[in-house]
């Protein structure tokens, strides 16, 4: 025998042995415009668990709490997280959490890669799919900023989130990585390194895992005042990823339209490329000037804009002819209050209200396939609520340009666990 042909056979033998042990299914597929996993349609209730990787790639203690956190999703029965596997940039950049995995073009940081392995394992021995972010519009993972950081050797400018002051320079800074060759060619290498990752423990490399959903190029990208340059970006990304991977579904991360026409954003027209299987959008009441926490009298008007919006995006993604997911959504605590006893009254009224309508809609047959709320903070407590994280503090749902505790979902608040158990039992 050939020692090409054993270590194809070692190859497939491990494969066996690992999908048999942990019990995992089959790649998540479209048909018909639905989701499909092992012949089956594939309908979800997830959440964010962006920071799974960094404390997979912990120490022990942070290992116990990921398996932890696993098994109390698990039991609430959630089957679906979207996570972050990519952040760049120095240890001592702002308003980031660290540590980081990509400290310069192409040096990583193999501990936190070995946490992403660790991660994909114990979600595989839960059967869980995951939607891979790999890369971010926002500053909390490095992202698009930093890209263009070093391929232009320059600085970011970050905005002053302390001071409130504008984010306008940020944003216009952020924007220029779809004009940015250089910037672009990072991130390409970047994909084609992740993708072709093989996971330490399982052997298996990532495009041929079956635990990963989908890839996603970024965390809520942008367009801007460079739309036609955005949306040819997502086409070269997308199509760059299935060149590698002819496993794994394709996806943006994009919010779909947001509130306002200057975020230069469009579900049907991003995602109308046949290299994006399917469209994503987010919801959020309060980031989009709909509701003030301070105001409780606000809330019934973002109610009715919520599901406004949310129709709107389903008939987009019914013209575009592809499934939808809504990857994120949130509310505050009572009053905007960061204190992790707080009431919720207000966010578990809008669970029910959002998970209800994906609920109606997914078993009915829609587009609309899917929900991920935002975001699990598990076992972890802000160490100061109400303000930004810090080194040391524990990684919690609010990355670390948010002030701790904005929306975070933690293990003690019961009423809003209840709540996603209840709309995730009618999935089962």
């Amino acid at each position: 025998m050939s020692a090409i042909t054993t270590k194809t056979c070692l190859y497939w033998l491990t494969s066996l042995l690992f999908f048999t042990a942990f019990g995992q299914s089959d790649f998540v597929k479209i048909e018909k415009q639905q989701f499909v996993l092992d012949g089956k349609p594939y309908r979800f209730i997830g959440t964010n668990l962006w920071y799974g990787m960094n404390i997979g790639g912990g120490n022990n203690e942070d290992r116990l709490r990921l398996q932890s956190e696993l098994d109390q999703l698990q039991e609430v029965g959630l089957t679906n997280l979207r996570i972050m596997a990519a952040s760049e940039g120095p240890e001592n950049s702002p308003y980031q959490n660290k540590p980081i995995l990509q400290t310069a073009p192409g040096q990583y940081n193999e501990q936190l890669l070995e946490g992403l392995d660790f991660l994909l394992v114990e979600m595989s021995k839960r059967d869980m799919k995951a939607v891979v972010c790999l890369g971010n519009f926002w500053m909390w993972s490095g992202g698009f900023p930093q890209y263009i950081a070093w391929a232009n050797q320059t600085t970011i400018p970050y905005p002053d989130i302390e001071n409130g002051t504008s984010w306008d320079d940020f944003i216009t800074f952020s924007e220029s990585f779809y004009t940015n060759k250089k910037a672009i060619t990072l991130y390409h290498n970047f994909l084609r390194f992740i993708i072709n990752r093989q996971n330490s423990i399982s052997g298996i490399s990532y495009k041929d895992d079956p635990t990963i959903m989908s890839w996603q190029l970024a965390n809520e990208p942008r367009g801007y005042n460079h739309k036609r340059q955005y949306r040819r970006w997502i086409r070269k990304s997308a199509k760059l990823i299935q060149a590698i991977d002819t496993n794994h579904l394709v996806s943006i991360g994009a919010e779909g339209d947001t509130s306002t026409k200057l975020s230069g954003t469009d579900l049907h027209k991003d995602s109308k490329t046949r290299h994006i299987d399917y469209a994503t959008t987010h919801l959020w009441i309060q980031n989009w000037g709909w509701y003030d926490p301070q105001d409780p009298s606000t809330y019934d008007r973002a109610k009715t804009k919520a599901l406004n919006y949310l129709d709107g995006q389903v008939k987009k993604a019914e013209k575009l002819g592809k499934p939808l997911a809504l990857e994120e959504f949130g509310v505050p605590r009572d009053q905007g209050n960061f204190q992790t006893e707080s009431a919720t009254s207000i966010r578990n009224d809008f669970y029910n209200l959002v998970f209800g309508y994906v609920s109606e809609k997914a078993t009915n047959g829609s587009i609309l396939q899917g929900c991920n709320f935002w975001s699990w903070g598990g076992e972890g407590r802000p160490a100061n609520p109400g303000t930004l994280w810090q080194i040391g503090d524990e990684l919690i749902g609010d990355p670390a340009h948010e002030l701790q505790g904005w929306y975070s979902v933690y293990d003690t608040d019961k009423e809003t666990i209840d709540i996603i158990k209840k709309h995730s039992n009618l999935y089962k």
